[in-house]
């Protein structure tokens, strides 16, 4: 196992970063792009490690795809374009590419088998599996298609109305895109609103899709028709050195091109109740994803209480708030997070672990995690545990860790910011 040394006790961080891509519409991007009819030209795509396994999947079903740098081109050929793989579909570490996959498969009539690393094994897929199977598909794996490898025979789909049991963005996605292929009107119910870059992308490229409160309506049967999409930054990945420049002193960052989604601004809500000084220009587009300029200063931090409704809206960036939390004066409560035992690692436990590791004073809850400051981080050795969100945040940590910090597979982080520490690098004064 690879052992990478961190800086520590940096003075300040001050200057600008341009976040690479966001991760969810690159994915997204590139499937519709395939399932779609004509050319698609994708600018600010995310080259990392999970991106590049939709790619990789999408090319053994038949659909030319050309990289050049952050830039793709996907020539799609609609649905019944898709062609048979000769080979196993591998999305690497990817829950994202698995889930939504599998809800284009379930409608096209050939046999294909899934995999994943160790990680995406442990993932449970029963919350996609089952109701995809009850629109028709013929899906199989380990306890009964609850876990990869999976196999999946795509039929045809009847309509389906399904409230999810759990607010998931993946699961909702997986059940539209087997909706579009489905013989009439699909409805999803969701129990709380969760990221719609989905919904967004259909309408993107010529479909029809309508939302009612957190009923959202889909008819089978429409053509989408090739367009071009710009990625924003991704706001997950901007999160770290949002975080950075909150509890580094004398910090002063701005970060641009970051997309500002309002399913996705949790991160930004937080912050701003926990006293952050965060300036937000947003930009006058017509862009089908809204984006926008942030600059965070050095900024006195209070706890609070983190929950409900707001949770879906930051999911992924929980284990960072749990650092920002330990620099807080007061208690942090973070509740009614269970998707977090379920992400590439258990989120709880593995935020819990290696913040205690460095110094912190937190404790892990059923559904959570208490975080109690302001504590001075002292310095170790930790691991990602090869999950990419666990080793930025660390990455992180370390930079107002008195001691010197070793982070183990730091190499885990490539996923979704491969050039994190190049960024990261270039703010330290």
């Amino acid at each position: 196992m690879s052992l990478f040394k961190l800086d520590s006790k940096v003075k300040r961080l001050s200057g600008e970063i341009v976040i690479p891509g966001d991760k969810s519409i690159s994915h997204r991007s590139v499937m519709f792009g395939a399932i779609a009819h004509g050319m698609t030209k994708v600018t600010n795509f995310l080259p990392g490690d999970d991106c590049l396994s939709t790619i990789s999947c999408f090319r053994k079903l038949g659909v030319k795809i050309e990289e050049k740098d952050n830039e793709i081109t996907i020539f799609g050929r609609g649905f019944d374009g898709l062609s048979e793989p000769t080979e196993v579909l591998d999305v690497g570490n990817s829950g994202t590419t698995i889930r939504l996959i599998l809800g284009i498969l379930a409608g096209r009539p050939f046999y294909t088998s899934l995999v994943g690393d160790q990680s995406i094994g442990r993932r449970p897929m029963t919350r996609v599996t089952e109701p995809l199977m009850r629109m028709g598909a013929q899906i199989d794996g380990r306890k009964n298609g609850g876990y990869t490898p999976l196999s999946i025979r795509g039929q045809s789909l009847t309509p389906l109305l399904y409230e999810l049991p759990v607010a998931s963005a993946q699961v909702k996605s997986a059940l539209l895109l087997a909706g579009l292929q489905a013989e009439g009107e699909s409805q999803i119910i969701e129990p709380a609103t969760t990221r719609d870059h989905t919904e967004r992308m259909i309408l993107h490229f010529g479909g029809e899709i309508n939302k009612s409160y957190r009923t959202i309506t889909v008819k089978g049967g429409q053509k989408l028709e090739a367009t071009n999409v710009h990625v924003p930054g991704d706001i997950s990945s901007a999160a770290f050195f949002l975080v950075a420049g909150a509890i580094v002193p004398e910090s002063n960052i701005l970060l641009k091109n970051v997309g500002l989604n309002p399913t996705r601004t949790g991160i930004i809500e937080v912050m701003k109740a926990m006293g952050a000084e965060l300036e937000i220009s947003q930009s006058d587009n017509l862009a089908f994803e809204p984006f926008g300029d942030l600059r965070i200063k050095s900024s006195g931090l209070k706890g609070t209480i983190i929950e409900g409704d707001l949770i879906p809206k930051l999911i992924d960036e929980i284990p960072i708030i749990a650092l920002l939390a330990t620099q807080a004066f007061g208690k942090t409560i973070i509740k009614d997070a269970h998707e977090l035992k379920v992400k590439e690692t258990n989120r709880i436990d593995t935020v819990v672990q290696e913040l205690t590791e460095l110094g912190a004073k937190i404790e892990a809850t059923e559904d959570g995690m208490v975080i109690y400051g302001p504590t001075p981080l002292t310095g170790g050795r930790v691991k990602s545990h090869g999950d990419h969100r666990i080793g930025m945040m660390l990455a992180i940590a370390s930079l107002i860790s008195s001691e010197e910090v070793f982070l183990e597979n730091a190499e885990a982080i490539s996923v979704s910011y491969p050039n994190f520490f190049t960024h990261l690098n270039s703010l330290k004064k």
